[in-house]
């Protein structure tokens, strides 16, 4: 691995390189799951409405004009357009799913049945399609018709009310994580099912509820409720099941974040704050203990932290071998030592804006590493390319324009 950014590669390189992934889903949590396959090799065609493009091109911050979430939600995928309402756009919709391995969808649940589009007409064309259909509240119950979206994930799967200031309303975060954690959890089923695929010969159904993935990040909560009748309380930056763990101002006001979930951690932190007798206190032995006296020990830490700047802080912590970490924005980040030597932020040279940022895959593999061949591309931008591929004439497309069905 260098130390600097990586640059795209040659597409072949991909894990997934192969694999034909349509991604007709809008917003974050499918897109993301098709962007993730994208970036390790997969050939993602991106289908859209005609006139009615996916939102995130909308969201966030532009540059001249240009979206810059839509830049990584949408890179290496290729853009088609498509009105799967009509009958020019079913027609579309079933050729490429014909050649696909994998489609993604978003709708309600019922819409690509009332469209002739639903896996039992998809899979008759093609028995070893995958479909990931990803909803807000999953194909079947009471709440399958709503419309769904991360933050009601985040207020339904207890996220929400277990996040905030004790004294303070539930809070919400202030990034898509719901649908972020959907979008690994049905990539991950994804492959799962393509692994499936191997051994019976024909494709499945994945059905990713947006409530469901982030319920199973949040720990033993239902396991708790149902032995003990209890639920996490919120607790600020601290936790129920250790201390010191906080966040903590330093003399030049930064901010550092310490945690103690080892008891050995907990025990060098106290050493190297000068407070060695709180180790011996019987309670210290215990995280749920420790925790119980976080207003001691928040002091103790928080109190020797104030006194100095914030690269005397990590220094200190790291010659102590105890676990601290500086409160990065986005200019941290790039900037950060490790992150470069793990090649995590990549510099990919945009068509529209030039040479920009963006954060990389998810992981390094020894062989095939994943790889950002092209970032978001303009609406529609490849629909004469892939049609062509699929086996429709110039005159065919002209008259799929003409009818607005592409």
């Amino acid at each position: 691995m260098t130390d600097g950014p990586r640059v795209s590669r040659d597409p072949a390189a991909g894990a997934l390189a192969g694999l034909r992934v349509v991604d007709a889903s809008t917003l974050f949590a499918g897109p993301m799951a098709a962007m993730h396959l994208g970036d390790l090799g997969a050939d993602v065609v991106k289908v859209e409405h005609p006139t009615k493009p996916d939102p995130s091109r909308t969201h966030g911050a532009a540059k001249d004009g240009v979206n810059l979430w839509w830049k990584t939600l949408g890179r290496n995928k290729r853009t088609v357009t498509a009105n799967l309402g009509s009958e020019g756009g079913r027609e579309v919709f079933l050729a490429l799913a014909a050649e696909a391995d994998v489609v993604v969808e978003n709708f309600r649940p019922g819409t690509l049945e009332r469209w002739g589009l639903g896996y039992d007409e998809l899979s008759a064309h093609n028995p070893r399609l995958v479909l990931a259909r990803v909803s807000g509240f999953g194909q079947v119950g009471p709440y399958r018709t709503r419309p769904g979206f991360g933050t009601l994930a985040e207020a339904m799967s207890g996220f929400a009310a277990m996040t905030g200031e004790p004294d303070g309303p539930p809070t919400l975060p202030p990034f898509g994580l719901a649908d972020g954690v959907a979008s690994l959890a049905t990539a991950f089923a994804v492959m799962v099912a393509l692994s499936t695929r191997e051994r019976t010969g024909h494709g499945q159904v994945v059905d990713t509820a947006i409530i469901e993935p982030i319920l199973a990040m949040l720990g033993p909560q239902i396991t708790r409720w149902d032995q003990l009748r209890t639920v996490q309380p919120r607790t600020g930056n601290r936790s129920a099941n250790n201390a010191p763990r906080n966040t903590y101002r330093t003399r030049d006001g930064q901010w550092v974040a310490v945690s103690t979930s080892a008891q050995s951690i907990a025990e060098r932190v106290l050493r190297l704050v000068g407070r060695p007798e709180i180790v011996d206190e019987p309670w210290f032995a215990s995280g749920v203990e420790r925790a119980q006296h976080a207003d001691l020990l928040d002091d103790a830490v928080g109190g020797w932290i104030a006194q100095r700047t914030r690269d005397e802080v990590v220094a200190a912590f790291e010659e102590a071998q105890a676990a601290v970490a500086p409160i990065y924005d986005a200019q941290d980040i790039v900037d950060d030592p490790q992150f470069r030597a793990l090649g995590t932020i990549h510099e990919i040279d945009d068509p529209e804006l030039g040479p920009m940022l963006m954060q990389g895959p998810l992981f390094r593999m020894s062989d095939n590493d994943g790889v950002i061949r092209f970032t978001g591309r303009p609406h529609g931008a490849d629909t004469d390319e892939v049609l062509h591929e699929l086996g429709f004439d110039p005159e065919r497309v002209a008259e799929l324009r003409a009818e607005g069905a592409v």
